[in-house]
């Protein structure tokens, strides 16, 4: 749909039933947050806040918090848009088939922005930082956070919006040092648009003018989050996707405003100028601790009549991040098979916190057929997703031969596992990169951005039977208990509470040489042993096991094996491989709700009651 700004989203939705009214009077402080957590586990409308305490103007959260419901928001332009990116991969069609295509021309000359000279309704009126609404989401965190802003900058050496980068980079409004009103912090890295932006201008020693958007058409929002082909700018993306054209000017003092925003702040990040940021409740399902990042110097805080103050909350996926990435898959779901030769699917798993693991499927077209079947192309492929956009990010890559199994999907995770380890060969198959960079969220590691990475990478015939049960005479050696089936082939063992690398070491060392020496038989159906501290809770659910076991390891540190080996560099092991997922000392706290809060949700789902038949 065209919409013009949030409003009209919102009107939509409420005419067909997407969205509910919290009328009751509701603080910023925990509950509006908690109200959205419990809504979208419930798998509940978008949510309109009216009565914020303290705070005159209205929050909207919650409105993708459902893939369908997305996709009733631009359900005008979804098609057109996914063809556009068949276009970009492949332009030839276009000439092939003239008339099948010509329905995206008016989507096309949507997508060129449109400069507004006179009708700027967000720059009708100022107001504050402290007068937003200042939604804090987990109790640890370090203060208000804005969890959509839609951050803006342009290319000093290029100016203008077709080189501008628009970019989804969470903002702090208060706490820590920041002077209220006159300070907040960005969290974003050098490597992202932003950051290559801000590079430059530190090199001519020049200020970067940085302009919030925060609401407007929900194009933008969406666009802001997408990874985009090379060269297409967000902007236009998000009028095409809109199927209007966005609009935009600029203010007295030469920043970059989207006029149809709901609020806009503008403002400056200076050379080698940083504060403290954070903590924050992040998507990895633990807080972000405290680091120093780039700090902005705010000029302005502009507003529309009637703002209204769109908001997420993140945590423990799945949350309404989710919904958005499945959205973003469907929509480039083809775009990276093409980018990258012989991948023909790659998976983030939400479920992990996206980042930490990959699955993916590719091609081993060339291996001669009088001999054995084993990883040859896929380890090319693999080396080139680890050096594409936000998949460099991952930290367990996974990847199968297609061949194997032409129906299997890295969407269904259980049966993805299940083959991968009914045919690893984990004497050949592991391939670590140790002293890397990894995830700035993912505290893994043992530095910030610091880690390692594992590819898993497995073709040919199936090796081994799978076990489905845990024999009652399989025997654990002192300190280690419960053994619990997590699914075929897996199971999890409680262990002692990690005290240091040096004894993990011991323990671990000492587990595996017993598993060697008195559980060999037993093990065989058993590839793959999770080390953590609560197996129960690990083997509960599919979820449990994925955020546990790929959260809280750093592959390098924190993989141990039967019957292990050293050869050439190359280390393997002959029996069930271990990982070690127990919380360690350094790793951030996770994130747990405040009970008292609960209660007044709870309150909320009375009759009479704004949430009553919701929640």
């Amino acid at each position: 749909m065209g919409y013009k700004n949030t409003q009209d989203c919102i009107d939509d939705l409420e005419e067909n039933g997407h969205l509910i009214r919290i009328k009751e009077e509701v603080s910023s402080d925990l509950e509006m947050a908690a109200i959205h957590l419990r809504v979208f586990e419930k798998g509940g409308p978008a949510i309109l806040f009216e009565n914020i305490k303290g705070c005159k103007f209205k929050a909207v959260s919650n409105l993708y918090g459902d893939t369908n419901r997305s996709k009733f928001i631009f359900r005008d332009t979804l098609e057109k848009i996914k063809i556009l990116i068949d276009l970009k991969n492949n332009p030839l069609e276009a000439i092939k088939h003239p008339l099948k295509y010509a329905k995206i021309a008016t989507t096309a000359f949507s997508a060129l922005p449109k400069k507004s000279r006179f009708n700027n309704p967000v720059l009708k009126n100022k107001t504050t930082i402290s007068s937003l609404p200042q939604i804090k989401c987990w109790e640890k965190d370090g203060g208000a956070f804005i969890t959509l802003p839609l951050v803006y900058t342009e290319d000093i050496d290029k100016p203008g919006v077709m080189n501008s980068n628009l970019g989804m980079y969470r903002i702090q409004l208060s706490g820590n040092d920041y002077v209220q009103d006159k300070e907040v912090g960005l969290h974003y890295q050098l490597h992202r648009g932003i950051g290559i932006h801000q590079t430059k201008a530190n090199a001519k020693k020049q200020p970067l003018k940085v302009s919030i958007f925060v609401g407007g058409p929900p194009a933008l929002t969406l666009a802001a989050v997408m990874p985009l082909p090379e060269g297409m700018s967000e902007l236009t993306f998000a009028g095409a996707l809109g199927n209007r054209r966005i609009r935009y000017t600029y203010d007295d003092e030469g920043f970059a405003i989207a006029t149809d925003a709901d609020f806009v702040i503008t403002g400056e990040v200076y050379p080698n100028e940083n504060k403290s940021e954070g903590p924050f409740g992040d998507h990895l399902g633990y807080y972000s601790l405290k680091h120093e990042f780039p700090v902005m110097r705010v000029k302005n805080v502009y507003h529309r009549d009637g703002a209204i103050w769109p908001f997420t909350v993140v945590g423990r996926p799945p949350q309404e991040d989710t919904a958005f990435g499945n959205l973003i898959h469907e929509i480039t779901g083809k775009a990276i098979p093409h980018e990258i030769p012989g991948l023909k699917d790659v998976h983030a798993v939400d479920a992990s916190g996206v980042h930490p693991l990959l699955l993916a499927i590719g091609s081993e077209r060339y291996t001669p057929y009088n001999k054995e079947r084993k990883p040859q192309e896929i380890l090319t492929i693999a080396n080139h997703i680890l050096g594409t956009g936000q998949l460099s990010l991952a930290k367990y890559l996974f990847i199968i031969a297609g061949e194997d199994n032409p129906n299997i999907s890295t969407k269904n995770i259980k049966e993805y596992f299940i083959h991968v380890l009914e045919r690893v060969d984990w004497t050949r198959d592991l391939h670590f990169y140790t002293r890397t960079t990894i995830d700035t969220l993912d505290y893994s590691g043992t530095d910030l951005n610091s880690g390692s990475k594992l590819v898993i990478a497995v073709a040919g015939e199936k090796k081994r039977e799978l076990s489905s049960f845990v024999s009652g005479d399989f025997s654990l050696p002192q300190h280690f208990s419960n053994a619990k089936l997590v699914m075929p082939g897996v199971i999890a063992i409680t262990a002692p509470k990690f005290e240091s690398k040096n004894i993990a070491d011991d323990e671990l060392i000492l587990f595996s040489n017993y598993l060697k020496e008195y559980n060999i038989i037993n093990l065989r159906g058993f590839p793959l042993i999770i080390v953590c501290d609560d197996s129960n809770f690990v083997s509960e659910t599919l979820n449990n096991f994925l955020w546990v076991t790929f959260t809280r390891s750093n592959p390098s540190h924190d993989i141990y094996g039967v019957n292990s080996f050293i050869e050439n560099k190359h280390w393997g092991c002959k029996g069930s491989l271990i990982i070690d997922a127990r919380t360690k000392p350094h790793h951030a706290p996770p994130l747990v709700k405040n009970i008292e809060i609960e209660k007044r949700v709870d309150a909320l789902g009375e009759k009479g009651k704004s949430l009553y038949g919701i929640i």
